[in-house]
């Protein structure tokens, strides 16, 4: 099974999951999400709820994604991102709203990723699921 989609969006979330907050209530700590997070969260679900494959993934996958950022300064379409975020703290936040939105049984089935951060004259996200093994 495959799953091939980009999702167009002017401004690509670059808010991190590690951007969560914690909080000390009655010598306990709590975790929250600042709003900056909740909204990256809410508008990654709602393009990714577009794209839900019919049958949830169950056995190991390759996840190819391009994060393609809108062009500053003197870059060119297509050319290597090279500033950040960082792809790793990108991709948390990405795979826990796949993980949500029903894309699979567990983000732990990814055992194979490739990610690339370009600058795009079309900003926004590809993404490619492929079963293996």
């Amino acid at each position: 099974m495959i799953t091939e989609f980009f999702m167009p969006m002017k401004k690509v979330p670059t808010t991190t999951h590690q951007q969560k907050q914690v909080t000390v209530q009655n010598g306990k700590p709590i975790f929250y999400e600042p709003e900056e997070l909740k909204a990256a969260r809410a508008k990654l679900m709602a393009h990714l709820g577009q794209h839900v494959p019919k049958k949830k993934y169950m056995s190991s996958i390759r996840l190819m994604v391009k994060w393609c950022f809108p062009i500053t300064g003197k870059h060119t379409d297509g050319e290597y991102k090279y500033t950040k975020p960082d792809t790793d703290n990108l991709q948390k936040l990405l795979k826990d709203c796949m993980t949500t939105c029903g894309y699979w049984k567990d983000d732990a089935l990814v055992v194979s990723e490739i990610v690339e951060k370009f600058w795009a004259n079309v900003p926004g996200i590809y993404i490619r699921i492929e079963e293996i093994g």
